[in-house]
């Protein structure tokens, strides 16, 4: 799947999202290592804080369905009446969670506008330097 394809199923996540408050909308799509995509929007909650990104939403659904191997995720986000969409990137806890599944120096962050055409490709170790992860728990091994 190309980076365009990957930015077009983003933009259709991005209008089943549930944000009522904010009315920013976020759609995510997690491509795994054998091609397969999951979609993701952000679910706004009035408490705000069980909000739930979309870049989370299609991981949690992927894990959830056995899935711990990925390759990309193309994001699309904004005002949800824009006519024009600008590069939205992930937060810091989406960051985070891709961290846990990933390898960050080779997985695509892909962030997209409303043209799917016109993105921008990051490694998530641009987005997340010195990012704490699986491979920042082995010292547990040491201990039996």
């Amino acid at each position: 799947m190309t980076n365009e394809e990957l930015v077009a199923k983003a933009l259709e996540a991005r209008k089943m999202a549930y944000a009522p408050y904010s009315h920013h909308t976020v759609g995510a799509a997690l491509l795994t290592k054998d091609d397969k995509v999951y979609l993701g929007c952000n679910i706004e909650n009035a408490a705000y804080t069980p909000t739930n990104c979309a870049e989370r939403t299609a991981v949690f659904k992927a894990v959830s369905e056995g899935e711990r191997e990925f390759k990309a995720i193309a994001i699309v986000g904004g005002p949800d009446n824009a006519d024009k969409l600008s590069l939205c990137a992930p937060c810091g806890v989406c960051r985070q969670v891709l961290n846990e599944f990933v390898d960050a120096d080779t997985f695509d962050v892909v962030l997209g506008t409303d043209v799917p055409s016109d993105y921008k490709t990051f490694k998530l170790s641009e987005l997340l330097p010195l990012g704490f992860g699986p491979k920042s728990m082995a010292f547990l091994h040491d201990y039996k």
